[in-house]
């Protein structure tokens, strides 16, 4: 068995190839977009590059087979303390075979410690934690777009590596045509019925008003917690361009207090159910039946892939009235059945008793590991 460094077309395929091999008898998983993983590496996409650094490698045994893979990143912005710096890893996939596996944790933690790191969480992405963050261990069901989906063997080959678990990422359902609890549609229409607060979908062609009034709340309400970095202009445009062929304006609205940002819900389309046959090729014709599928089939899902309300507004009820606004505006389409509410931390007890408020259920956990070196 070798450790190659993925440096050439040759190996980015098999660097890309590999989970459809591992997983090509799961009925569950839906390949992620090849362009869609390249974005990460490539520096002229992905903005982290600008402060941190990467590297990925494939594990290929005695028959030159690619049997493993795995990324290792340091992201220097996001380490506060430089004389502990954590790294990351991610993109992990192997055999079930713990020599594989170890052998790639090793190569990641060697590369990770010659950068002067003392520690790697994973598996993680290098890049905000919307997608690729986690790894899958309760809820073996098909991945949205953008959610990690491994193996229940990987959870064994991370613990007996010596992985230690951070915290576990909880995705919750909801229903719609269960509707809310009663509790929670009292709150939500009688914040609602309060003339200063006002409720606004999102407008493409008003991009960079929302661009600005996101970082205000995003920075707002996540600077209680430890080791937050505040979101700059340029992730979020990053974000956008990412999301911009599925955005859906009526999904993403925005709460004001007397014309001040305070709380937002962004939303999308849970596109995976029309990707899956494309296994992850996204070539002309693909794109012509994606759009194609697009306009004529009905998604039953949509994923919530954040919600932040500034910290002087939490336990107001603002949440419940965002996303009760929210509801209002599609229900009466019929169509949506299915709101998926990913992913709250075990830490964030605000956002879980949100959670089990509107009476989402549990539906997986992923969970974030570390490996502390010293």
């Amino acid at each position: 068995m070798k450790i190659v460094e993925v440096s050439d077309k040759k190996t980015n395929k098999e660097f890309l190839e590999l989970p459809r091999k591992l997983y090509k008898n799961d009925p569950n998983f839906i390949s992620p977009l090849d362009k869609d993983i390249e974005a990460v590496f490539n520096p002229k996409h992905n903005n982290f590059h600008s402060h941190g650094i990467i590297k990925r490698w494939i594990a290929k045994n005695d028959k030159d087979e690619t049997i493993g893979r795995i990324a290792a990143f340091i992201n220097y912005q996001k380490n506060k303390n430089p004389d502990f710096i954590t790294g990351g890893i991610g993109f992990f996939e192997s055999i079930n075979d713990e020599k594989t596996a170890f052998l790639l944790f090793d190569t990641a933690r060697q590369w990770l410690q010659q950068n002067h790191a003392k520690a790697m969480d994973g598996p993680i992405n290098f890049g905000e934690n919307d997608k690729y963050w986690g790894l899958l261990v309760e809820g073996f069901v098909p991945p949205s777009m953008g959610m990690n989906y491994n193996l229940p063997y990987y959870q064994t080959l991370f613990e007996k590596y010596g992985f230690e678990k951070v915290y576990d990422q909880f995705t919750n359902v909801i229903h719609t045509e269960k509707g809310f609890p009663e509790r929670f549609n009292k709150i939500a229409e009688w914040i609602a019925n309060k003339p200063e607060y006002k409720f606004i979908h999102f407008e493409k062609n008003k991009f960079e008003k929302f661009a600005h009034d996101f970082r205000e709340i995003y920075n707002d309400a996540w600077s209680e917690f430890e080791d937050f970095t505040p979101i700059g202009l340029e992730t979020i445009k990053q974000s956008f361009r990412e999301m911009k062929p599925i955005v859906n304006e009526k999904i993403i609205w925005f709460a004001y207090h007397n014309e001040e940002p305070i709380a937002f819900v962004i939303a999308v389309p849970d596109i995976n159910v029309f990707l899956k046959p494309f296994n992850g090729k996204l070539n002309l014709w693909n794109k012509l039946k994606f759009l194609w599928k697009l306009k004529t089939t009905k998604n039953p899902r949509i994923r919530f892939i954040v919600m932040g309300c500034k910290r002087k507004y939490q336990n107001k009820g603002i949440e419940s009235g965002i996303i009760r606004r929210l509801h209002q505006e599609t229900i009466p389409q019929k169509i949506i059945k299915q709101a998926e509410l990913s992913w709250v931390g075990d830490w964030n007890t605000k956002m879980i008793a949100l959670h089990e408020a509107t009476g989402a259920t549990r539906e997986k956990i992923h969970r974030t590991y570390r490996y502390t070196f010293v």
